[in-house]
């Protein structure tokens, strides 16, 4: 296993972490049950993964519940990254609520549901309401950081204006966001539009101020592993049929961008996974990337992807290659 070190935090961060979406529960994700989760989660534990990413609205607290049953016995091996923000209604319905209310509320029932007295770090998931003042979301986290229940703070899905006010207050050290080998720039996810830009705006940021990059999506959602192709159809009840990039036209010109990267030459002969997880491990900004596992075998195969490295000189092919082949999404 590889690590990555920010200054903000003092941890040596697996480059490869475990998202736990995953482990949202039955239905929630094709091939993905709490049995084959909690041996995922112990196999990654023991090939040196040492970062796992949660949230309370994966499968309403069921994938906590999971992680923290899965993790029992090994927490000073584990960094615990869990979120706040979106709490669900009596018909299992998110919905976003920075108040200080809610945020105080929801790093308790996430400790429960963890069974921890702390996490290492929390996320505020998705920006403020617009009727919620800013300085309350700041009060609230400043709360729960002097409290120890949360060692540290991050954001996901902020603005750069956002994550500068709050970070004077507050002292962010991570940020996640949407990004991989074909969305460097995303302007939107599952139809949400996305109010900052990745290799733009957030990337200069967190190398100037020592924070780590946390990438969500970074195998988009299957897409870079290879198994979707044009005929590929999801399940009733599977997350992806919420994404447009995943279906009709949208998808047919990211797998016509995939061949061409497969065809260059010095990655003829590589999985694709394994050139898309190499891809974001020699991005000096990205520090764990967040990868959702269905099995075992799936932990073992992206830990194996490290097995060599990606140059300087692919990395900018690559980027260049789907800068000019695909066109931002501003209205998906």
């Amino acid at each position: 296993m590889k690590y990555k070190r920010v200054s903000k935090m003092d941890w040596d961060f697996s480059v490869i972490g475990f998202g736990c979406w995953g482990a949202s529960g039955k239905g929630s994700w094709d091939g993905h049950d709490d049995e084959g989760q909690i041996k995922a989660i112990q196999k990654a534990i023991e090939l040196g993964i040492n970062f796992f990413d949660v949230a309370p609205i994966y499968g309403c607290g069921h994938a906590e519940e999971v992680l923290g049953k899965a993790v029992k016995g090994k927490r000073d091996k584990v960094f615990i990254a869990t979120k706040a923000g979106i709490p669900w209604n009596e018909n299992y319905e998110g919905y976003n609520d920075v108040t200080k209310e809610n945020l105080l509320k929801e790093i308790d029932d996430s400790l429960e549901r963890l069974q921890m007295t702390y996490v290492d770090l929390l996320q505020v998931h998705w920006p403020t309401d617009k009727d919620v003042p800013l300085s309350e979301t700041i009060e609230a986290l400043k709360i729960i950081k002097a409290s120890g229940k949360a060692k540290y703070i991050g954001l996901s899905n902020f603005s750069l204006e956002d994550l500068k006010t709050i970070d004077k207050e507050v002292g962010i050290v991570s940020y996640q966001g949407l990004y991989n080998m074909l969305e460097a720039n995303a302007s939107s996810y599952h139809n949400i539009p996305l109010q900052y830009r990745v290799a733009d705006e957030i990337f200069p940021e967190v190398k100037k101020e020592g924070m780590a990059f946390l990438p969500y999506s970074p195998l988009m959602q299957g897409l870079l592993t290879g198994k979707i192709t044009d005929q590929t159809v999801f399940g009733e009840n599977d997350v992806r049929n919420h994404n447009p990039k995943l279906h009709g036209d949208m998808r047919m010109k990211h797998l016509q961008v995939i061949e061409q990267i497969k065809e260059m030459p010095e990655l003829s002969d590589k999985p694709l996974a394994e050139i898309a997880i190499n891809y974001l491990v020699a991005k000096e900004e990205v520090t764990s990337i967040i990868a959702t596992h269905a099995n075992v075998e799936e932990v073992v195969m992206n830990v194996e992807a490290l097995n060599w490295v990606m140059t300087k000189e692919t990395v900018d092919r690559i980027d260049v290659l789907v800068k000019t082949s695909l066109v931002v999404e501003s209205n998906l």
